[in-house]
Parts: structure tokens; sequence; C-alpha cells
């Protein structure tokens, strides 16, 4: 019984449960099974509880005590005496009777006082049937007599009362009606659960240190809250929430379409100028500013960010979990497996590139015959063709079910993927920076019959199936996508697909965790998405298009979602236009353009910044006429984000060498360039408080006219698109593709994907494809050395250049300084 009990607890298709079983199967055990808001009949200790607290609204009564209260009238001052009514249901009478303002009192039948009792009460309730050695004489004239069944479900009554039936049959006939009524209250209370709900943060409470401490010291000094408990104050229900650990929850797609008639929220973009190999600080700006306006402002966010990679957290990046007194927290379980959506991606990427060697292997060593029965088994005595096998079928104008129907050449055919080896564009991956691993030769053991090929493992985030994860609208839609990834041609030059090798609902199946996005929170205590992590040169370098949807949702309609373009604005600002904002058909309300002084001296001459060598003097000193020079590269960006018709705010991240005159020197610029404004900003070393101005300037950005458009159409030509970014975004002044180029363009065309959006595969460290070229270069041509295209993410990259999809570990890696306390488990030296 508890385990049906249990199971009908977490059906959500169930609002209410009651129970009718024998009077010796209700136990405390099996009563308190009952999740209390789907107890209609009340008989919890914690529906119990509540009543007794007072709390009438969120409490569930016993049926039968309302029923016995229905009938009794202007009990004040009256003495009740309730006989043999014991359990929930008694206990819950002494309370309403109470609380009526009778004085009440509870006897056994067995009791020696009951004689006495009885003829001083007024009101008689009996709860279970009157022995025969206890005469009616006992009770006085006039007394009111309720009797109840202890089987209060059943309704078998024998109360051995004379002349109380109607009144029995009245209880009876009310208690089955109370219930009724607590179903409806309950339907109710589930209908409005169902609604978009008010907020109820509580944020947690910041004390910044000067000097500012470690990335890791602050997060660890801050207590978070369980995640539980921030997914019930942000209006998530109990079953959209997977828990994982005390501090991150997975959350159930389910919700949109619960809260599908929710209008959005505002969408923020925050994007930056070209930067140095260190970084401008775009995600501690994206944390910096829900702070501000969540736990200062008091107005809804919720932050959208990428998962970070493990492989630069052990190389020479580091984490991603922002910085400072602006990060999401626990910062080692961000950036250390997280709820391991990365390890998913991992294992179907393999799965699929497992299968396309496997599939050349036995098709180059069996003929069709043996391949046919090998790929169409007989089980149990029948031989059938699986619902993939059959959708091939389909695909290939065969329409039959029966696997004995085949002729020779259709069998010939679908059995046969041909695919030519030289053009297998699917790769292995693995989440750590692995230099070895970027060229490599498989087959190389005697199993494999000489099957030998170069190839090469990219790093996991690199793979497809994560650009899919982050574009994809749904599960449905995911795995669409996931069949239509074009893995190499066949030897007549088509392309073979992941659902022509029969993978794509296995592929599903690994991720169907997680395409949930991830739910965590900031030091301030406002909530966070975690959620795919594509590369932002060879993909389009955003979080996923789910986890904004569902933000969106979550945080209301005068609420904000704050998400974070990789690299520049050049690259991952026009990717999220042109190619995330097509597949999510979301509209952005502003773009916080981040920059800062040391970025903009850079571009106005001064000399290289290295990752890991201190800054030389010019970046430590004030130097007006460096930061005026360089200013060129904020216009720049500004007058690209203005080609897509939303209003930019510049987001000035202050250093504590930047003087006061160069930081009012770029705010300037800025806003004599066309920024809606342009603000500093000390979230790193203040938390939210110090970013409040930003997120006042964006929420008077976002009420201006949005005239979005994206860049180009989609039915222009592939290099036509390209040559509309290199001159309109880049700069340059045309473009030049080289001989394979403009054969993978007319190998696209013809397959029919030439109506893709283009994703630019370019160096961040310049608008042009030159790093070493800073400010606005100009009059350049912009070479492209090749052209993929990635059809299940939905999108053609060109190369501009050489492009690494696996990087390397450099000389003293980050892992140096990483360490476990064994004693407490701690983790030491992540930043």
């Amino acid at each position: 019984i508890v385990n049906e009990i249990l199971r009908l607890n977490e059906d959500p298709n169930v609002q209410g449960l009651a129970l009718d079983l024998p009077e010796s199967l209700y136990s405390s055990k099996v009563l308190n099974a009952v999740k209390p808001e789907k107890d209609v009949d009340g008989l919890s200790d914690v529906n119990l509880g509540r009543l007794v607290r007072g709390d009438a609204y969120d409490c569930l009564v016993p049926p039968t005590a309302c029923a016995v209260m229905e009938l009794l009238e202007d009990l004040g001052g009256k003495t009740v005496l309730l006989v043999g009514a014991g359990g929930a249901v008694g206990a819950a009478l002494q309370c309403m009777l109470q609380r009526e303002g009778a004085a009440t009192l509870s006897c056994r039948w067995k009791a020696p006082q009951l004689q006495t009792k009885l003829l001083h009460a007024d009101v008689v309730v009996v709860g279970s049937t009157k022995p025969d050695d206890v005469p009616g004489s006992w009770i006085k004239p006039g007394t009111t007599i309720i009797s109840y069944s202890r089987d209060s479900l059943s309704e078998k009554h024998n109360y051995g009362q004379q002349n109380n039936h109607a009144a029995e049959n009245a209880v009876g006939s009310l208690a089955i009606a109370m219930r009724m009524q607590n179903m409806v209250k309950n339907t109710e209370r589930w209908i409005q659960s169902q609604q978009y709900r008010k907020w109820d943060l509580r944020c947690l409470k910041l004390q910044p240190l000067s000097p500012v401490p470690s990335d890791i010291e602050i997060s660890r000094a801050q207590r978070p809250k369980a995640v539980d408990v921030l997914a019930k104050e942000i209006g998530l229900l109990t079953d959209e929430i997977e828990i994982y650990g005390q501090t991150k929850a997975k959350v159930r797609l389910s919700l949109l379409e619960r809260l599908k008639d929710q209008p959005d929220g505002k969408y923020v973009l925050v994007a930056g100028i070209t930067p140095t190999p260190l970084g401008e600080g775009k995600s501690t700006v994206t944390i910096g500013l829900v702070q501000a306006l969540t736990a200062h402002l008091n107005i809804n966010s919720f932050a959208c960010l990428r998962q970070p990679s493990q492989g630069p957290t052990f190389g020479v990046k580091g984490g991603a979990a922002g910085g400072g007194y602006a990060q999401v927290i626990p910062m080692e379980e961000f950036n250390l497996h997280l709820t391991g959506d990365i390890h998913a991606i991992t294992a179907a990427n393999n799965l699929l590139a497992a299968a396309i060697d496997a599939r050349i292997l036995h098709e180059n060593t069996q003929s069709d015959k043996a391949l046919y029965n090998r790929l169409v088994p007989v089980v149990n005595g029948v031989k059938g063709f699986s619902a993939i096998q059959l959708a091939r079928l389909r695909r290939l104008g065969i329409n039959k079910t029966d696997p004995g129907t085949l002729t020779e050449e259709e069998i010939s055919r679908f059995v046969r993927l041909d695919i030519d080896p030289s053009t297998i564009t699917w790769q292995r991956v693995v989440d750590t920076n692995d230099r070895f691993l970027r060229k490599i030769t498989v087959g190389q053991a005697n199993t494999e019959k000489g099957f030998v090929r170069q190839a090469q493992f990219d790093i996991a985030v690199a793979s497809e199936i994560m650009a899919i994860l982050a574009l994809a609208t749904s599960l449905q839609d995911m795995k669409e996508r996931l069949g239509k990834m074009v893995v190499a041609n066949d030897k007549k030059g088509e392309p073979v697909t992941a659902e022509d090798l029969g993978v794509t609902g296995a592929l599903a199946v690994l991720m169907k965790d997680a395409i949930k996005p991830t739910l965590m929170q900031t030091l301030e205590g406002t909530p966070v998405f975690v959620h795919a992590g594509p590369f932002a040169n060879i993909a389009h370098g955003n979080s996923s298009v789910l986890a904004d949807k569902i933000a969106l949702k979550l945080v209301g309609e005068k609420g904000f979602v704050v998400t974070e373009a990789g690299f520049g604005a050049d690259i991952g600002m026009e990717k999220f236009f042109n190619i995330k904002c097509r597949a999510s058909g979301l509209v952005p309300s502003v773009v916080v353009l981040v920059a800062t002084v040391r970025a903009l001296k850079m571009h106005g001459g001064g000399p290289n910044v290295t990752a890991g060598a201190p800054l030389k003097k010019e970046y430590t000193e004030e130097n007006l006429q460096l930061v005026a020079d360089g200013c060129c590269n904020l216009q720049k960006q500004i007058q690209i984000t203005q080609l897509f018709g939303v209003p930019v705010v510049v987001a000035l991240n202050v250093f504590k060498t930047d003087s006061p005159a160069e930081v009012d020197l770029v705010c300037k610029i800025a806003k004599q360039s066309g920024a809606f404004d342009a603000v500093p900003c000390n979230h790193w070393s203040a938390g939210g408080r110090g970013a409040v101005k930003l997120a006042q300037a964006v929420e008077k950005a976002a009420n201006q006219k949005n005239s979005f458009k994206y860049l180009y159409s989609l039915e222009l030509p592939i290099v036509e698109k390209i040559r509309i970014i290199a001159q309109k975004v880049y700069g340059a002044q045309d473009i030049e593709l080289s001989p394979a180029a403009q054969s993978q363009v007319d190998c696209y065309t013809r397959q029919g994907f030439g109506n893709l959006p283009i994703c630019m595969a370019k160096t961040h460290l310049s608008l042009s494809h030159q790093p070493e070229r800073k400010g606005v270069p100009a009059g350049f041509i912009l070479p492209i050395s090749d052209v993929r295209a990635s059809i299940g993410a939905g999108f053609i990259y060109p190369l501009v250049g050489t492009m690494s999809t696996m990087p390397g570990l450099p000389t003293r890696p980050c892992f140096y300084d990483i360490d476990l306390d064994p004693v407490t488990e701690q983790v030491k030296g992540l930043f």
C-alpha cells in the first residue's frame, strides 16, 4: 500500500489521494506516506499540525470532522464531550471545537468518570460504537448527540444509539461532500500552483574585503542557499527540478509548457570589444549586472552562462565562473564536471565516431547478404526492421516493411552507406587539452583488417553535439538535429548522416538529461542557469536557447535575462544575432558592450599583452592619448551593434590602475559614438552594488525603441553572406576563397545546404584575420582557407586561416596549483 501511495505521490496527473482501507490498515506509516498537499482526507501529521497551528489555508481538514462541525451550531460556552473519538479525526475535532468557543472534554468508553461527564455535557460526539453496558440514561435529556463511524472513509456505522439514524446518515453524507470539497480545494490550489508565481527571493549579504581575496576564497566564504530553496523562491515546482547535491539542480523542460502563456522578460546580451589575451570580464559583468538588478534594485533577473570546458580549467585560462565579488558559486562545482553534460556529449560524440569506422569495416569485409542478415536479425523467430531502419528505407524510396520482400538491388542500397573515408569530418573528442591528439592514426590493430586512416581528437566543447545542445528548442528538435548531422560523404558525393548510421535514438538517450539547464546561484543568491558551452570560433559561442527561454518565463514581464556571447562583439554578438536569435525566435532588448582601459590602450598602440607576463607601465600609469587612440575599436563595436538595431550600453570594467580621467574619457567617447549610456563598473571589488548604475542604464535602455534586424537574408548565396559579414562587421575590403573553400561551397550548395546562416571561425584578437593588427584594421582582404558545415546545428562555418580545435598544455599548466585537502575534501588552487 505504501509503495502504491509513493507512486501516486509522484504522478503529476494525480492532484489528490483518498484512502479507502480496512480500519486495521490506518496506521501512522500509511497515513503519513501520503504527500500533505495530496492528502484530501487530512489525516497526515503535517495537515493536522497545520490545523492546530491555525494555518487553515494551507491544511486539509478531515472530512468527517468538517461534517460534525457543519451539524453543530452556537457552541459558544457549551460543553462538548468526545467519546471514543481518537486518532486524527478526534484531534481535529478537539481543535475545531475549541476554536468555536466550546469547552471540550475527551473520554474513553471504559473511563470511570464517563457517567459524570455525560451528565454535564451539552453535546456528545461519539466516534465509535457504544458498548451495551453504557445505558442511555447516563445522557441528560436535551443533549445533542452526533455519531460518526471510526471507519470514517467506508462510512460503515454502528453507533448503538437510538433515534440517531438521521444524524448518523447526515454525518456520512456530509463527510462525502466535505471530501469532495477538499478535492476541489486541492485542485484549485494545484491550478494556482501552475500559474506564474511572484518571486520571494532572499538575497545573500556580501561583505567585500580590501584587498580583494582570491576567487576561490571569496566563493568559499559565502554560504550558498540550498538549491531547492532557491528553486522555490523563483517559482519552480518541486517536480520541475532534479537536484544534484546541495547547490545544483537540473530544470525540466515541462516548465515551458506550464508557463507558455506567461509574457517573456527583457533579453540582454553582454558582448565586448576586441579583447586582450587576458579577457575583459564579460562573465564578471554579466554576474555583477544580475546581482545589481535583483539584490539591489529588487528586479527579477537571471544570468545564463556557458558551461566551461575542463581543458582550459587545468590548462592556462582557469575557470569561467566570473571573478572577485561577481561569481557563480560554488565556483569549483561550476568549473569541474557540473552535472555531467560535457561527459554526455563526449559519450554521444564518440559513439557516433565508433559507429562510422565500424560501419566502414563491416561493409568492406562482408557481402550484401551477410550485412543484411546482421543488420536485420531474426529475433524470437521473426525478422523485422527497427523504426530507424524503416525511416532509412523511406528516404531511399523503398516503401516496404517486410524484410523478406526486398529485392537484391534494394538490399544493397539499404545495407551500403559506401562512406568515402577521405571525406569523414566527424572526429573523436575528449575534454582535456592534449596537443598530441591533434593528429592520430586509427585502425592499426590486426583485428581492423588493414583499415587504417588518419584522424584527430577535438576538445569536447568543439563537438557539433555541443552546438546542437545550445541551439535546440525542445527534446524533439534536438533529436531531429542529431539525426541531420553530416559525418561524411558517400562515394557518389552525397551526405551521410547520423540517421543513416542508425544512431540517432541512442544519441538522444545519452543526451536526455544534458538538455535540461543547470540551476546555480551568484554570490548574492540570485539565480543562474549554466547550460551548454560551444566553441566561440567554429561554433557560435553562446549558452543554450532553452536556458534563455525558461529564464525569460521565470523572471516575469518586467524582469531581465542576461546572457553572454563569447569573444568580441564582431564574433560572439554577430553569431548570437544571426544564428542563435534565428533558432530561438527571441528578440534582444539591449546589448551591454564591455570595455576596459587596458584593452583600449592596447588598441591605441600600447605594447603587447601576454597572459602570465607582468603588464608594461603603459597599462598601469595614466595615458590619455593611448586611451583616446584605442577608442576607435570601441566605436567600431558600437557601430556593429547598431547594424542590428539594438540599443547599446557600454560597461567600462574598472581596474584599480585606471585613473578617473581615463574612465571619464572612455565614457564620454562612448556616448558621443552612439551608445545609449556608458557606465563605469566596480562589481569585481564591490559585488552587485558596484554595478547598480549599469543596471539602471540597462533598465532604461530596455524601454527604448528596438528595431532589431538580421544582417543578411538566408536566401543569399553562401559566398555573399560571408562577404557581408567580412565587409560590414570586420571592415574588410573583400574576401578571397581558396580553391578548396570554393569547392566546399559548391558542394554544400549542391547538397541543399546553401540557405544556412554563417558561423565565421576567425581569431578573436583582431577585427581582421591577423591577431597582431589591433584597433580598426582597414583595406584588408579576408582569406577563407576552408568551408565546413555543422548541418545538425544548422550553420556553415568558413575557416579564416588555420583554426585549432584541440588546445595544448603550456609549460606550466594550472594543474600545478590545484590540489585537494584529504581531510576537508576542499579543492585548492582553482581560479
